[in-house]
């Protein structure tokens, strides 16, 4: 027996529509990754199986400042106790070859140095040397060369560790990084529209006074990619460039100000939707770079923002005002953001619809229209509310209010009226 043929055309029929149906896209869960910079700035990086340390001891320096303040420290203070050690052993030898610690010698006979009669003296005449103390009770004389020469080498080698002590106690109170400490970012960065293009931005501010001279942001994404040939390249770092009125990218920091980025055809983020920037990996690292103007040293500062820190369809509240023709900045909103309408698609969409963002405008503008007429008729209401409220006073006031009597007498006139 043949089947019989079904009444509906195939190409309606539940398997060929649910064929032809757009399938969402389907989104994996993102993997937490470690930050590449932290919030404060530093760097999480590990060096690891370095097997060439002796490059480190050729900048000795640069070593030195680069330690720890406990480090510094300790080796500041075995530096001077061992060089009043060696010194005090020098002292003593050249007491010693002269004879000046025989008990028995006779006192007509000079000695290289005066008042030196163990090893104690001669170390507690070594620090008078180096720091020039000279409690007067203990000298060299003419009589010995070999003390002679003891107490220039003395001389040369303290003031070659007291400068290279100094220079590294006053290189790590100076440092750049102290300064960028009042260099502040927004805790979050902002996706939004602004001058009909989708814009990243994020938000900079200097808390002193001084300023940063030819400061410069530089923005970068580092995200794990592949290239065709195979290859993974783990942190792919990528140039970010930013709106500026200034070539090279430097601002005039004075007050807090937004660094914008354009998301055009050459940026990472041209493709990424606001799902798709939720599930992405990437990092954008913000460096904020220029010369601070009291002490003249290049100073840097560095933050970044993951996907979970980037806020799409915000913008930051503005925080500067003019008061009794002062601007006054407040910092206590420096991060506080606000709502916008914002289209959820990515960059290229918006070039390639332009009607999207129209639409979005459009959306907008009839939801803002709305709450203006819902805030009007509230306030009229309120208004009404009041004006019964205020009328029914009075009526219950006239209401309570004790009628006049009036007296007549029997001829018929009035007389007295009483309340």
């Amino acid at each position: 027996m043949l089947a019989r043929k079904s009444i509906i055309p195939e190409e309606f029929a539940l398997p060929a529509l649910a064929s032809r149906m757009p399938r969402k896209p389907v989104f994996r869960d993102r993997v937490n990754k470690a930050r590449f910079i932290a919030k404060n700035g530093s760097c999480n990086l590990a060096h690891k199986n370095i097997r060439e340390q002796g490059r480190f001891l050729q900048d000795v320096f640069t070593t030195l400042v680069d330690l720890k303040w406990r480090f510094t420290l300790v080796i500041f203070t075995m530096t001077f106790l061992c060089s009043w050690l060696l010194f005090g052993m020098g002292w003593w030898l050249v007491a010693f070859a002269h004879g000046d610690l025989d008990p028995h010698r006779g006192s007509g006979i000079d000695k290289c140095v005066t008042a030196v009669t163990s090893f104690t003296s001669a170390f507690l005449f070594s620090i008078e040397v180096q720091v020039t103390i000279g409690f007067g009770g203990r000298m060299i004389t003419e009589q010995c060369t070999a003390a002679i020469t003891v107490l220039i080498l003395q001389n040369i080698a303290g003031l070659i560790i007291n400068a290279v002590m100094l220079g590294c106690i006053f290189m790590k109170t100076a440092q750049s990084h102290r300064r960028a400490e009042t260099l502040i970012f927004s805790r979050h960065a902002v996706i939004a529209v602004r001058n009909n293009r989708l814009c990243f931005m994020i938000r900079v501010g200097d808390l002193r006074k001084s300023m940063i001279i030819g400061a410069s942001v530089r923005l970068q994404v580092v995200r794990k990619t592949t290239t065709p040939e195979g290859e993974v390249i783990p942190i792919h770092q990528i140039e970010v460039p930013t709106e500026s009125a200034v070539a090279g990218n430097n601002i005039f920091l004075l007050s807090p100000l937004v660094i914008c980025h354009v998301i055009d055809k050459n940026s990472p983020l041209y493709d990424l939707s606001a799902m798709e920037l939720q599930c992405s990996d990437l990092e954008v690292i913000v460096i904020l770079e220029g010369v601070v103007e009291t002490t003249g040293i290049t100073t840097q500062a560095r933050t970044s923002y993951v996907t979970e820190e980037i806020q799409w369809g915000h913008r930051f509240v503005p925080i500067v005002t003019e008061e009794e023709g002062v601007y006054s900045v407040d910092y206590s909103k420096f991060g506080n953001t606000v709502k916008v309408v914002t289209p959820r698609c990515s960059a290229r969409e918006l070039d390639e619809k332009p009607s999207i963002l129209i639409q979005t405008l459009q959306k907008s503008e009839l939801s803002h229209q709305n709450s203006l007429r819902k805030r009007n008729s509230m306030r009229r209401n309120n208004s009404m509310r009041k004006v019964n409220a205020t009328t029914g006073m009075r009526r219950n006031n006239s209401s309570l209010a004790v009628p006049k009597v009036q007296f007549f007498t029997p001829e018929g006139n009035q007389n007295v009226a009483v309340t």
